[in-house]
């Protein structure tokens, strides 16, 4: 069958992925949406392959996208992506994709000291392409897309196969190739930690802090409802009641819509929209008894030791002077994380170093020595 631009029914996305089976790449972007609806949902899915194929895939009409999981999984068929972590949550997330021969263009672009890391700043930089107008704060839930939409859609992938090659070429010229190809595996097969709720969110509100304990309460009741509403309106909860509004209402406790309405950020809109239920969160957070009120414990900070906070600065000294040698930016080189690894549980041996999570092959085989003197001295 002829596959029309728009994919949108089973039949279409099991002949999408048979047609780019055997592809050598495959070019992929998402658009999700969350400024517009709560929780965010993902909106498109956009594919091109190496023969010339671009389509818009639609995840709001199809009852799942499993087709595509093979092409994922395929080792033959090098997936490129641009800043691939959202996407590859959205897709690992709702579909239970697994990815094998990654190309992200941004991590490309990292290691080679690029400092425009955006998709139109790449494009521009290595393939002489003129932006198009962003659209990303568009509602991507909306159909029909406009022709604008589309095209920005698929102009995300299109070029993505021409980028990917020329940063090879740039890669290899420095020497730095298998190190993208090393992190690019590690980012692929990364696991997605589990969702966690925290029942604490609303005391790191800034100005939380300044609250009294029955303030805590009332926002606490306030930032319930807010969550409630968002979630029944299918809004963000900055679009029911912005943060600042919400402390400011635990501080003055209204009683009244024209209280709330006093309050910076609650507009007239806001006020017909949440106003009685605000005036009922605060109500129920001051009739609350002494000993339902929150209480604010201090999160505990990490304690280290003198011998690790000495070789936690002795490798950062040394990151500083080996990232300014090969001009690359010091959290590329070597990132913080990893950094505390070593200096909490330094290694004794390459072996030993290749084996701590984040330093990877590549790393130990350009400083593993470097870095094994400088825990031992410090």
């Amino acid at each position: 069958m002829d596959l029309p631009r728009w994919i949108k029914t089973p039949e279409e996305i099991a002949a999408l992925a048979a047609a780019l089976e055997g592809a050598a790449t495959v070019a992929i972007d998402t658009e999700a949406d969350s400024l517009h609806h709560y929780p965010g949902k993902l909106c498109l899915v956009q594919v091109a392959s190496d023969r010339g194929q671009a389509h818009l895939i639609d995840p709001l009409a199809l009852p799942s996208l499993l087709a595509l999981g093979p092409l994922c999984a395929d080792p033959a068929t090098v997936k490129v992506l641009h800043a691939a972590e959202n996407d590859l949550a959205y897709l690992k997330r709702l579909y239970g994709f697994s990815f094998v021969s990654l190309f992200d263009t941004a991590l490309a672009a990292r290691f080679l000291g690029v400092a425009a890391l955006s998709l139109d700043g790449l494009l521009a930089q290595f393939l002489e392409l003129t932006p198009v107008k962003s659209r990303q704060k568009d509602d991507w839930s909306r159909r029909p897309l406009s022709a604008e939409q589309e095209a920005y859609a698929l102009n995300d992938v299109l070029h993505l196969g021409d980028l990917r090659a020329r940063l090879i070429d740039e890669l290899v010229a420095k020497g730095r190739f298998e190190w993208v190809e090393e992190e690019c595996a590690a980012l692929a097969a990364s696991i997605l930690p589990e969702r966690v709720i925290d029942p604490d969110a609303y005391l790191k509100l800034k100005g939380a802090k300044d609250l009294d304990q029955r303030g805590w309460g009332v926002l606490r009741e306030l930032y319930q409802m807010r969550e409630a509403m968002a979630l029944r309106l299918d809004r963000p909860p900055f679009m029911i009641v912005g943060n600042e509004s919400l402390v400011a209402l635990a501080a003055k406790r209204p009683r009244t819509p024209e209280d709330v309405l006093a309050v910076p950020g609650c507009s007239q809109s806001v006020v017909r929209r949440a106003g009685a239920a605000i005036l009922d969160a605060v109500a129920r957070g001051e009739s609350l008894a002494a000993g339902e009120l929150p209480v604010r414990r201090p999160a505990p900070r990490p304690v280290f030791s003198a011998a690790v906070r000495r070789r936690a600065e002795a490798l950062r000294v040394w990151r500083a002077k080996a990232a300014h040698d090969i001009a690359l930016d010091p959290g590329v080189l070597f990132p913080q994380r990893v950094i505390d690894r070593l200096a909490a549980d330094p290694p004794r041996d390459l072996a030993g170093l290749e084996q701590v999570e984040g330093v990877r092959r590549w790393r130990t085989k350009l400083f593993g020595g470097d870095l094994l003197n400088v825990l031992a001295s410090a």
